[in-house]
C-alpha cells in the first residue's frame, strides 16, 4: 500500500536544466546527474536544455505534466547566474520579472514553437552557486592529479 506522503511526493516533478551544446558531453552530464538524483529521491525527474539540445525545457515540463505532476521544481544546473538563469529560463517559465520564483502556470509560453501545457505550480530555484560540496570535488580533482 502507498502512503499519503508517497502519493504527495509522486505529484512533484523536478526539471534539471542544462545549457545545451552541439557536443554530447553536457547532455551526458546532466542526464547522468538526473539519473543519480532519481535513484535517491521519490520525485519524477526530467532534463531540459536551453538551446541546441533536446529535450527542451517545455518538453520536460510537458512530460512531467502528462505523468501527473502538480508542482514542478526547475533547477538550473549552472554554477552561477548569467543571462540564461536570470532572463532566458525565467522567460520560458513565465517568470519575466526576475524576482518572482513561484508561478502559478495558467497559460502557455512558446519556446521555439513548443508550448508549455501545465496548469500547476512552477518553482524556479537558484543555480548551484559556491557550495562547499563543489569545493570537495575541486579538491579531489586537484589531489588526484598530483
Amino acid at each position: 500500500m502507498v502512503s499519503n506522503s508517497e502519493l504527495r511526493t509522486k505529484k512533484i516533478g523536478v526539471v534539471l536544466v542544462g545549457h545545451g551544446s552541439r557536443l554530447p558531453y553536457g547532455k551526458e552530464v546532466v542526464t547522468n546527474l538526473a539519473q543519480m538524483y532519481r535513484e535517491n529521491e521519490n520525485y519524477m525527474v526530467e532534463v531540459g536544455f536551453m538551446e541546441m539540445t533536446k529535450p527542451t525545457i517545455p518538453s520536460a515540463i510537458n512530460k512531467l505534466a502528462s505523468n501527473g505532476a502538480e508542482k514542478i521544481i526547475v533547477t538550473p544546473v549552472f554554477l552561477a547566474h548569467g543571462v540564461h538563469t536570470k532572463h532566458d529560463i525565467p522567460h520560458i517559465l513565465g517568470l519575466d520579472n526576475g524576482h518572482e520564483h513561484v508561478h502559478k502556470h495558467s497559460h502557455n509560453h512558446k519556446d521555439e514553437d513548443e508550448e508549455i501545457e501545465f496548469d500547476g505550480e512552477i518553482i524556479y530555484t537558484e543555480p548551484l552557486g559556491p557550495d562547499p560540496r563543489i569545493v570537495e570535488i575541486i579538491k579531489d580533482r586537484v589531489n588526484n592529479s598530483l
